[in-house]
């Protein structure tokens, strides 16, 4: 009895042969949880959006920061602890003429000083977080796709914008 294949190779043809994963990185990334996202984003003095960034879930806050800030118009910018890094925060911000206000850490050999506060309306951020949750789809990830998600995460800032 023959066989129906052309060649005798278990295989896929050449033509169909490719890898798996085509999108390259997804920022899905595993952590204690499970499987998470994280939202890097940066706002405006009256809590809108002006910028975000993906990163999987168990990548340091560093890494939203490396995609954020070469593209920051604000003179000032407010942050929390784990964003007091000399070389990759610190430095290129005095470089480009604007302020860091951005408390120490406590391991922090030298603490430097900053100002309390403006630092208080770092809860704009976390206003705009609050809010953005309130949307399901961003709040349990539903795309897999990096870029759908992040789509997601536009459409939902721009109605937050807009209210």
């Amino acid at each position: 009895m023959g066989h129906d294949r052309q060649h005798d190779r278990p295989g896929a043809s050449a033509q169909r042969r490719r890898s798996k994963k085509d999108g390259g990185d997804e920022a899905i990334g595993r952590s204690r949880g499970g499987l998470s996202t994280k939202i890097h984003a940066t706002v405006e003095a009256l809590g809108n959006p002006t910028g975000f960034a993906l990163s999987p879930g168990q990548a340091h806050d560093l890494a939203g920061a490396d995609a954020l800030l070469p593209g920051l118009e604000a003179d000032i910018l407010i942050a929390d602890k784990a964003f007091d890094a000399e070389a990759r925060v610190l430095a290129p911000l005095e470089q480009a003429g604007k302020t860091a206000v951005i408390p120490p850490k406590t391991n922090r050999r030298n603490p430097r000083p900053y100002d309390k506060d403006l630092y208080q309306a770092r809860h704009l951020i976390e206003n705009f977080f609050a809010k953005l949750k309130q949307f399901r789809a961003i709040a349990t990830r539903y795309d897999k796709c990096a870029t759908n998600f992040l789509a997601t995460i536009y459409l939902a800032a721009s109605i937050i914008w807009l209210n």
